[in-house]
């Protein structure tokens, strides 16, 4: 008996190792990801936003990255960075030594260099190079140093360092001065990009030879773009993906059930926020302070989240949102609640002739750009007060009309690149700004740069409280809501809880089969 009891115990345990392991027949099988996002370019000096990041992270090294929830920056393709000397304006990082392009070349000081040099010479409008407004200059300093020479003090530059801006190329297979056009990539993260076409898919391999902060690749990869949230939504339905993220339809997203056995829900805080930007420029309907304070009073975001967004985002009532260090509710407390009457009070005041006619823009497919379009239309017109004009556009095409200002106001979402509040500081509110509204306060510029010259990020808090009031006031942008990150897979895929965080990073490698 006791033998008979003993293979039983064996066989169970057998059976149970058996269903938490891998299958062989799964090892190299391709988990397929679907999302919303698109890639606005290859080459990461000209493309700054979720989606290309989202890829570079993956394909790309920068010198550092984030652990999963990090806050401080870890050694990749660097075996370590510091800043030398007193005053944060030098900073300097030794690369390993073990690190090869696909081409077979060894990585070197000189592509680090190369890399950060073309971000700021090619400066590109749909590029990251305003991240990098400190940064004066790069040496190589032997095969394996690199230091960065900095403007002024800046204690958030490793976090910049970590960012999709700080990806590495091969200086052999990219111009120095013009963006790569054509479908491939050349880097060393623990991905290479097999094959591409634009819209429609990114076939990931794992890189044999990627060395760096992880200890290993992970399973085959193909990342599937889809228009809208609605055909991600319908993929998803008809099982044509495996994993499901980034953005499924809000009505899809309510009625998830975490306890639903052929599925794997997470559900996390993001620090994903949507803004409704304005154009400040002088000749914009906008121009007037008094007609974007009058804006802000009529703005309602409980409706927003309620009905559009089915209680799948929170409303947002400043620049920077909870979760990280330095948010206020700056605009509750400026403008607590709708009121028409003070709205028409400062139209007056200002002399405008009623309606104000301005036109809004919003990327189209980019999740609910419709709906919420056309509730804030209705918002700001129940009064009488504004007639809003609006107009979807590709993304690309919606990108580079902001940025040339040719819209009166847009809706744009923005994943914090690190996190740090310096993220939603220069990018959104700075002179020369990533969002192009032509707003400039040099009060608001000189709390940015008193805020990067400390180390310890705590007691930069006061200097975004500041930033936060002013921004309340001026309205270059009106906060709309805070996402939440969802992720949905089925049964067999696991890891999906560590695919995205607040940290920029999207971890394909952490997908696995079950």
């Amino acid at each position: 008996m006791r033998i008979l009891v003993t293979l039983l115990v064996l066989a169970v345990v057998g059976i149970g190792g058996w269903q938490l392991l891998p299958s062989q027949g799964n090892k190299n099988r391709t988990i397929r990801v679907g999302t919303t996002d698109a890639i606005t370019s290859l080459d990461p000096a000209g493309a700054y936003d979720a989606g290309s990041w989202a890829l570079f992270s993956n394909v790309f090294q920068s010198l550092l990255t984030f652990e999963p929830d990090g806050v401080e920056p870890v050694p990749d393709a660097a075996k370590s960075c510091s800043f030398q000397g007193g005053g944060l304006k030098t900073y300097q990082c030794t690369l390993r030594d073990d690190i090869t392009f696909p081409s077979g070349r060894r990585m070197s000081a000189e592509d680090v260099k190369y890399s950060f040099d073309r971000v700021k010479k090619i400066n590109s409008d749909l590029g990251p190079a305003s991240l990098f407004s400190t940064l004066a200059s790069v040496t190589a300093d032997s095969a394996t140093t690199v230091t960065f020479h900095l403007s002024s003090s800046d204690a958030t530059f490793p976090l910049k360092v970590a960012t999709g801006a700080g990806s590495i190329v091969d200086k052999d297979k990219y111009p120095a001065d013009a963006l790569r056009k054509d479908s491939g990539v050349d880097g060393t993260g623990p991905y290479t990009l097999s094959s591409y076409t634009k819209d429609e898919r990114a076939d990931l391999a794992p890189y044999a030879r990627y060395k760096g902060y992880l200890s290993g690749t992970g399973r085959p990869v193909e990342l599937r773009y889809y228009d809208d949230s609605e055909k991600l939504a319908g993929a998803w339905k008809a099982k044509q993906v495996d994993v499901a993220t980034r953005t499924l339809p809000p009505t899809v997203l309510s009625e998830l059930n975490p306890s639903d056995p052929n599925q794997r829900v997470a559900e996390s805080d993001s620090s994903e926020t949507r803004n409704l930007y304005l154009n400040t420029r002088a000749g914009s309907p906008l121009h007037d302070v008094r007609v974007r304070r009058a804006m802000a009073w009529l703005v309602n975001r409980e409706e927003l989240s309620a009905t559009v967004y089915h209680g799948t985002v929170d409303p947002l009532y400043s620049l920077i949102p909870t979760g990280i260090t330095g948010h206020t509710t700056s605009f509750f407390d400026t403008y607590a609640t709708q009121s028409a009457k003070k709205a028409r009070e400062l139209l007056t005041e200002a002399g405008v002739t009623l309606p104000v006619r301005f036109t809004f823009g919003y990327g189209k497919g980019r999740g609910q750009g419709v709906q919420e379009a056309a509730l804030l239309k209705k918002q700001l017109e129940a009064s009488g007060l504004f007639k809003v004009d609006v107009q979807g556009y590709e993304w690309t095409d919606f990108q580079k009309r902001w940025a040339a200002g040719k819209m009166d106001a847009w809706a744009v979402g923005w994943v914090a690149d690190y996190p740090d509040a310096d993220t939603f500081g220069a990018a959104l509110v700075g002179t020369g700004s990533t969002m192009s509204t032509g707003y400039s306060n040099k009060a608001v510029d000189s709390l940015i740069l008193d805020s990067q010259q400390y180390p310890d990020r705590s007691r930069a808090a006061a200097d975004f409280r500041e930033i936060q009031a002013d921004v309340a006031s001026d309205v270059p942008l009106i906060p709309l809501w805070q996402a939440k990150e969802y992720v949905v897979s089925i049964e067999d895929v696991g890891g999906g809880q560590y695919l995205t965080d607040g940290t920029g990073v999207f971890r394909l490698w952490r997908l696995n089969w079950i």
